[in-house]
């Protein structure tokens, strides 16, 4: 009775606040719904001090997860260190700027304690786990109390929050082993419901409103998370709802944001054609990508010029046809005498991430090509003699002339063109992305297997949507790698120890950055050292539960260890999908 009291009390405060601006309510009511998060974590520390059963357990984690839910959209927006404590990964991360290893910490450690069974001789650990919590939620309320939000930040904060229900919400990325994310996902459009009403998004044209209210009601009614249809979902809720939450900002006449961003803070849907800006994952934001850079650069691209001996170019291992892969286990390198360390990566798609190399040991485009043009065994070359050797060339003197005005051919030029070419690789245009834009038709054994790609299969989890690498959603600022647990030919573990031999950080032994799978039919074979020569292996690798599942002993494998339990219908079906991921060009 005290909690309805309180409750009622907090809500009547609210509405009361006729006073306040739009954004203050909003500000009001996820200051309420914190207090809300506080109360029902305590509840769940307090039942696990006296030993409640485990069903009671899980359903308070539950309760108190999905008061998370409602706090998501502007607690990630505004105070994302904080937000990743409460709600991050159950995995330890490496801080290359810091040079430590963090632990995990926040709800979804503690539901792998609490799910799928609760064992009593862990309680120490959990209470221990429930006190973290609390503290960072004490730090959340406490930078909290000083937040000002603006109606653009708030409209912002909402498309984000729908995209982020694409992404890691109903993929079940943030309900990994609870799976609790269709629930977690109504909860999450109640939130943006909200802010809509406040907003009087239903005296404007209610579109959204009604979408939501529509929503709901499916997953209310769809509510198994392996038979969920997220083709559907997303096509008919998710992408419209989005729009007209951009349409309502149009509307009532709220600015934009002007600040380039991975994902443009213009983008109507999460697969709009032009949905992404390469140029904000650009190292060189004043360096712009121009159609004469990208001629320039697809010229060097294919001269042996760059290279130590005049004998190869890029394009030498990075083959059109095949995605600008090679089709190689892995190439030869420069000398013949042996090979290069790792498979040929595609580098088509490859503009939008935060990392490159299997081993993520660049940032930057311009700095991956200078990588390459001075490996001994790629291309043995160097950025000055390829300086002077271009500029006894009458063509590309004009053609630097051109693409740089003002400026002499430079080591930084040569760079810049090459990257800038490459970037003008990455343009979706898949059948899926036709697919998901409603312009073309799936049947159902695609439809089926994009479905078991963003649920059963959890490739998703990992590859994530739209751009199917790893880097992370909805805010793209970041690439993640993964311990998978890779054979060797000898059917051990790949002796290859990845991240590793940069950080020296036992977490990241055995790491390789997450590629896209855009053209994968067309990129095998597959895995940093080519073990696997059809897509058919790779699925088997993973539904094995990766390394653990072959027997290895890895306790940092990142990829869940659990066996998929694919069958063989469900496994041609995530190839069908797969597929469906190869450039219309090709």
């Amino acid at each position: 009775m005290k909690n309805i009291f309180f409750l009622f009390i907090l809500f009547l405060l609210f509405y009361c606040s006729n006073s306040k601006s739009n954004a203050e309510q909003i500000n009001d009511l996820y200051k309420i719904d914190l207090t809300i998060l506080q109360k029902d974590v305590a509840q769940l520390q307090h039942l696990v001090v006296i030993d409640a059963t485990q069903k009671e357990l899980q359903t308070q984690f539950l309760k108190a997860h999905q008061s998370y839910k409602r706090i998501e959209s502007i607690s990630e927006y505004y105070f994302p260190t904080v937000s990743k404590s409460i709600n991050g990964p159950a995995l330890e991360e490496y801080e290359d700027d810091e040079g430590i290893t963090v632990p995990p910490a926040g709800l979804q450690v503690i539901e792998e304690y609490l799910f799928p069974g609760y064992d009593k001789s862990t309680k120490k650990d959990v209470v221990e786990e429930m006190g973290i919590l609390n503290a960072n939620l004490y730090r959340l309320e406490m930078v909290s109390k000083t937040n000002d939000l603006t109606d653009s930040s708030v409209f912002d904060a909402m498309r984000l929050e729908v995209f982020r229900i694409i992404t890691l919400g109903i993929t079940g990325f943030d309900s990994p082993i609870a799976l609790n994310s269709l629930a977690e996902a109504t909860t999450s459009l109640e939130t943006i419901e909200k802010q809509l009403v406040i907003y009087g998004e239903d005296n404007q044209n209610g579109t959204a409103l009604k979408i939501i209210k529509e929503g709901k009601n499916y997953l209310n009614k769809n509510s198994k998370f392996n038979e969920f249809d997220r083709a559907y979902f997303i096509k008919k809720y998710l992408n419209p709802l989005s729009k007209a939450i951009y349409r309502t900002q149009l509307a009532l006449k709220i600015p934009f944001f002007k600040e380039s961003r991975g994902l443009r803070v213009t983008a109507q849907t999460l697969f709009d054609k032009k949905a992404f800006d390469p140029e904000a994952f650009s190292g060189f934001p004043d360096y712009k990508t121009t159609k004469e850079k990208i001629e320039l650069g697809k010229l060097l691209f294919n001269d042996p010029i760059l290279s130590g001996n005049n004998t190869r170019s890029c394009a030498s291992c990075h083959n059109a046809d095949k995605a600008f892969t090679d089709g190689l286990e892995k190439a030869v390198s420069l000398d013949g005498m042996k090979m290069v360390k790792r498979n040929t990566p595609t580098l088509s798609n490859i503009a939008f991430q935060r990392s490159f190399f299997y081993d993520s040991r660049v940032n930057y485009l311009e700095d991956q090509a200078v990588a390459v043009i001075t490996n001994e065994n790629e291309m043995h070359g160097s950025l000055e003699k390829s300086v002077s050797d271009l500029k006894k060339s009458k063509k590309y003197a004009a053609d630097f002339e051109k693409a740089f005005p003002n400026k002499e051919i430079s080591a930084f030029a040569i760079k810049n063109a090459l990257a800038s070419y490459i970037r003008s690789l990455s343009n979706y245009d898949a059948r899926f992305d036709g697919y998901i834009r409603g312009e073309d038709k799936f049947n159902l054994d695609e439809i089926a297997g994009f479905n078991l790609f963003a649920g059963k299969a959890k490739c998703a989890t990992c590859h994530f949507i739209p751009l199917t690498n790893g880097t992370v959603p909805p805010n793209f600022d970041r690439s993640e790698s993964e311990v998978l647990g890779v054979p060797g030919k000898n059917k051990k573990i790949d002796a290859d120890s990845g991240k590793f031999d940069l950080t020296n950080a036992e977490v990241n032994r055995y790491s390789f950055k997450t590629p896209t799978i855009r053209n994968i039919a067309l990129t095998g074979p597959y895995m940093h050292n080519g073990i696997f020569k059809t897509l058919e292996e790779v699925i088997n690798f993973y539904d094995l539960g990766g390394g653990q599942g072959l027997g290895f002993n890895l306790s940092n494998q990142t990829l869940p260890t659990d066996k998929l339990n694919l069958t063989p219908l469900e496994k041609k079906q995530l190839i069908a999908f797969m597929k469906t991921l190869t450039d219309k060009k090709y």
